[in-house]
């Protein structure tokens, strides 16, 4: 294990939420490594995005790429690696990756949340071989294939609605009668003629060698079983808080989301967090940019009592 290298502050994830709070930081003068085992978040795997204030129309990988060179061109470093766990001190925090330390005097969790497997046979063992859960990173290497999208939210109908420019046909797949996204995409997508919807419908199995080959369904209604002949298989099926590294260190909700106060505060003084791993409301890129903010500026805030100096704030009295 290398020597641990310190941090004023160190954040954990690099999307929306942790590249802000990284800018933020480093613009108050704090040392501040971002640790996350890749880029961009959710937003990244974002089709064209409309409503992010002051971007009229663009792709979410773009706009990420643009959160990330601001941050590191203010001073932001980031380094590719997993966090396997995180201790906390007397003073400082440990992070730990599987093969290096680093030492924070405060923490900002902003990891996102993490995509929903199926959970059926042959999933595991295809996953990177056919078995996709982001149609913006692969889905050009289906041109002129057959795929099958899982899903029936709004994700899922983004990502069906791009691969019907892509694929030769494409396979909609929905355990319900009806789709949950919004209406307005659905009625779109209907009208593409490369697109057959399989409703009331599940995978239950997905098959091949070294490669998807097909899929195995079942008919809700009917409990007929069918085999779909397809190349690819993109599961978007909703995502999960996976916060088991710190269930020990910060409160968590019922459904493992991590409970923040007003200003991004957690249950341990030091460890703020911000995005789509905490438990608010709304999960939108504009909003964990917003957090990200708010947590890099309580992280300042918290150091600076720390040493027992004053803190002003952006208006009103110093706290």
């Amino acid at each position: 294990m290398s020597s641990a290298k310190e941090y004023d502050c160190i954040v954990i994830g690099a999307g929306a939420a942790g590249l802000t709070a990284a800018l933020y930081a480093v613009r108050r003068t704090l040392k501040t490594v971002i640790i996350t085992k890749d880029f961009g978040g959710q937003a990244s795997l974002a089709g064209t995005v409309e409503n992010y204030p002051g971007v009229d129309k663009a792709k979410g990988i773009k706009i990420m790429e643009l959160f990330k060179k601001q941050a590191e061109d203010h001073g932001a470093k980031i380094i590719y690696k997993e966090v396997e766990a995180i201790e906390k001190g007397e003073e400082q925090f440990v992070v730990k990756t599987r093969d290096e330390e680093f030492i924070g005097k405060t923490i900002i969790l902003a990891f996102g949340l993490t995509p929903k497997d199926l959970g059926v046979p042959g999933e595991n063992e295809l996953k990177n071989k056919g078995v996709s859960y982001c149609v913006t990173c692969d889905g050009p290497l289906f041109k002129n294939k057959t795929v099958a999208v899982v899903g029936g939210g709004n994700s899922a109908l983004d990502a069906a609605e791009l691969l019907t420019k892509i694929a030769k046909k494409v396979y909609m797949i929905h355990r319900k009668d009806s789709f949950s996204g919004e209406n307005i995409v659905a009625d779109q997508l209907m009208k593409r003629d490369n697109i057959e919807v399989l409703l009331n419908t599940e995978v239950t199995e997905i098959q091949g060698n070294d490669k998807v080959e097909s899929i195995k369904t079942k008919n809700n209604q009917s409990s007929k079983e069918s085999i779909v002949k397809c190349d690819g298989v993109f599961v978007e099926v909703g995502y999960i808080a996976k916060t088991d590294i710190v269930k020990d260190l910060v409160e968590c909700n019922e459904r493992k989301q991590i409970k923040i106060g007003r200003d991004c505060e957690t249950s341990c003084p030091g460890v703020f967090a911000a995005g789509d791993v905490t438990d608010i409301t709304y999960k939108q890129i504009v909003i964990s940019a917003g957090e990200g903010a708010k947590a890099a500026l309580q992280a300042y805030k918290f150091l600076q009592q720390k040493s027992g100096n004053h803190v002003g704030v952006d208006w009103g009295k110093s706290t």
